[in-house]
């Protein structure tokens, strides 16, 4: 089967790439495993909070000046990112994931625990803070589901008293929910939007809201609504007789998910082939050029293009792999960053920073990718395969995922 670009890998980078290819006229495959970063997403898309050395960033534009060469935002160039981050979320509205904010001014999205931290877009739908030192409202009603463990009343109240708010923590208790309980890893976050899409159980949840809205300024819920589209969540908004606010749950992610599916049919409406479940399992390279690329569904098919993009991800989804003797790249062979002294990969404390995660895959300026130091000529990474960076500690794991995918697909199409 032949392509003009294959990619690997079909998370926020892969997809990002594909579409904006597509809309250029680019026919692209996309061969993806299965799940991606998307699925534990908090709702909102981090572009650069903190530098290399742990100085907090308040203008993210102008923090990227003085990032190392080595960094991911340095190889694009600091005058390209504002353009970039600009058609990022241009792209991600156009397909249907409606996103608010700008680089230039970070916003504060909301955590599963009730902190708030800066970042660059988040979903439309959850809530968020312009600056430090504003509130949700003046008393807000805290809502959780009986029985539902991954939204923490207490730590979200606890929260937004400090900001100023005066908070009220009740439950809500609904046969069609209860129901999850019997077993424990039923009562997620996705499992219950499942559950509300139904309209019956939604109307329940409605008449409960409203019977116990009066004397507050909002209602502060978690965001499990609008798992197959947001067609719950506008119902809820329109019939609950007070402001509704959503906070993130801890993963899986309602909206994140749902981000996922749109992004992904926004490519295949595109003519993009979608390849899911799918691994590239070995690539022939011939002058430091990707000739064919074989997967395990397609193990006697050759896959070819003119252009292939590592979308591959980081350690989790084996973009990355880690032995004994070091870290390697597995499919290409491509020449990896990382710290040849083990002792050196992670810090006891697990909220420190751990350099690991700066780990990945070496590029030219260009990021095409290096093997023994001579740039493969037609294979690009992007995302969180990348090294030069700490997606973590420095938060721009979602920045660097759309803004390399969209550098690389300007480079591609010329």
């Amino acid at each position: 089967m032949k392509f003009d670009t294959i990619i690997i890998g079909g998370g926020l980078a892969g997809l990002t790439c594909g579409i904006a290819l597509q809309r250029q006229g680019v026919k692209c495959a996309i061969v993806s495993a299965g799940h991606s970063a998307l699925h534990f997403s908090s709702g909102s898309f981090d572009l650069l909070n903190t530098l290399p050395d742990g100085t907090p960033v308040e203008s993210p534009l102008k923090a990227m000046e003085s990032l190392h060469a080595t960094h991911p935002y340095a190889k694009i160039g600091s005058g390209r990112i504002k353009a970039l981050a600009d058609e990022a979320k241009s792209l991600l509205c156009s397909c249907g994931v409606a996103v608010k904010g700008d680089a230039e001014t970070p916003h504060l999205r909301f955590t599963p625990m009730g902190t708030t931290k800066p970042t660059w877009l988040s979903f439309e739908e959850i809530a968020t803070l312009d600056k430090p030192g504003v509130s949700l409202g003046e008393k807000l009603l805290i809502v959780n589901f009986a029985g539902f463990l991954d939204f923490n009343t207490a730590f979200i109240a606890k929260e937004l008293e400090a900001a100023g708010s005066k908070c009220s923590v009740t439950s809500v208790s609904i046969p069609e929910i209860n129901r999850l309980r019997i077993n424990p890893t039923e009562m997620r976050a996705t499992n219950i939007a499942k559950t509300l899409d139904n309209p019956q159980v939604l109307t329940s949840l409605i008449t409960i809201l409203n019977s116990r809205a009066a004397g507050h300024d909002a209602i502060v819920l978690p965001h499990v609504f609008g798992f197959a589209s947001d067609a719950a969540l506008h119902r809820l908004r329109s019939e609950v007789k007070a402001t509704i606010h959503l906070i993130p749950t801890m993963p899986p992610s309602v909206p994140g998910i749902r981000a996922q599916r749109t992004l992904r049919h926004a490519f295949e409406q595109l003519g993009g082939v979608y390849m899911l479940g799918d691994t590239v399992v070995r690539a022939e390279i011939e002058n430091h050029s990707v000739k064919r690329i074989f997967t395990e569904n397609h193990s006697d098919i050759a896959l070819t293009a003119s252009h292939y993009v590592l979308a591959s991800g980081h350690f989790f989804s084996k973009g990355l792999v880690a032995t004994p003797q070091g870290v390697y790249e597995p499919v290409f062979g491509c020449d990896v960053i990382f710290d040849k002294d083990r002792n050196n990969w992670y810090n006891e404390s697990m909220l420190n920073c751990q350099e690991y995660i700066s780990f990945g895959v070496e590029t030219n300026s260009a990021l095409l990718t290096l093997e023994g130091g001579t740039p493969i000529t037609n294979l690009y990474a992007i995302g969180s395969v990348l090294g030069g960076c700490n997606a973590v500690s420095e938060g721009c794991g979602a920045g660097v995922a759309l803004l390399t995918a969209l550098a690389v697909a300007h480079t591609i199409k010329g």
